[in-house]
């Protein structure tokens, strides 16, 4: 059985739709007082249920809204609780980097725990290490297959796969050994929260169309500026992919002012209308999940989807 809540419910749609099953049904509500209700329409004794509920904004209600949802699941009897969280937040609150802080990112899984999930399935952790912090399997999923598929099929010639900072040099390795090309890597810096400054360029970019990959685009500061940098360092052309469209504050106008050729998402946060941009394409990750959900339920291997050159 699966269930989506109120964060993404058109990707729980393509899910099912994938999967050749309906969509669960259950009632969720919010009380006056900001409260949330849910309330399963029927019958989930015995079953394998998937949640599916990505943490966007508003990230806290989303968050309680599937801690509610998994706790009338265990109080009902369903036989194994699986969490779909296509965007896992908090992420970039793994670690204490300064005295008194918290790990939030810990905190989420401990909720995620105690409130009965049997398992997790996310996408692009921010920090892999994320996934140390739960007593139950995790499947760290990647969009990898969908974003390197989708400009193999452009045939643009010339390419350079950029990875954004040294912490994405592997994601960027593996993004250019799918699409047969070279890598280069920037340094930033980061001076304070939401800010990043570009220090130096790693690598060859002269005459090239660059290709930088992240896991999420967040106020863009990151992504504008180091495109910039690229031009200024001889590329001829600049696209990007991320796959987590989180676009706060000034994200949007940023993308839409920058030299920026093509910008590529997926659909783990929903793009709102208001958010779209000309140069911006939204890939679906729908077919992805769903094959995990089918692999998951039949107990076969999940890692065997993103092997080699498959694509979903």
């Amino acid at each position: 059985m699966i269930f989506t809540g109120r964060a993404n419910p058109e990707l729980g749609r393509e899910v099912t739709n994938y999967v050749g099953v309906e969509l669960g049904k259950v009632d969720i509500s919010t009380f006056s007082n900001g409260e949330i209700y849910a309330k399963y329409r029927e019958s989930v004794r015995g079953s394998d249920s998937f949640v599916i509920q990505s943490f966007c904004e508003p990230v806290n209600d989303n968050l309680m809204e599937l801690l509610v949802m998994v706790d009338a699941l265990k109080r009902a009897s369903a036989a194994r609780i699986s969490a779909i969280i296509p965007y896992y937040a908090y992420a970039r609150q793994d670690k204490k980097s300064a005295s008194r802080e918290p790990i939030s990112a810990k905190l989420i899984a401990d909720l995620l725990t105690v409130a009965g999930v049997d398992r997790v399935l996310t996408m692009d952790l921010h920090a892999g290490q994320i996934q140390g912090f739960f007593n139950v399997p995790v499947d760290h999923l990647t969009a990898l297959p969908i974003l390197a598929h989708y400009f193999k099929n452009l045939g643009l010639d010339d390419l350079i796969v950029v990875s954004p900072d040294v912490g994405r040099v592997k994601v960027a390795k593996r993004c250019a050994d799918r699409l047969g090309v070279s890598i280069a890597v920037l340094h930033k810096s980061r001076p304070k929260h939401n800010v990043a400054e570009i220090t130096q360029l790693v690598g060859d970019v002269k005459g090239k169309r660059a290709l930088i990959i992240d896991d999420m685009i967040d106020t863009a500061g990151t992504i504008v500026h180091g495109a910039e940098a690229l031009l200024e360092n001889g590329a001829r052309e600049v696209y990007v992919c991320a796959t987590h469209p989180i676009f706060s504050g000034p994200a949007v106008e940023r993308l839409k002012k920058s030299p920026i050729k093509e910008v590529v998402v997926t659909n783990t946060i929903p793009v709102l209308q208001d958010k779209r941009f000309e140069k911006l394409k939204v890939l679906s990750i729908a077919s992805l999940f769903g094959q995990v959900i089918l692999n998951v339920h039949e107990d076969k291997s999940v890692s065997e989807i993103f092997q080699g050159d498959n694509t979903i």
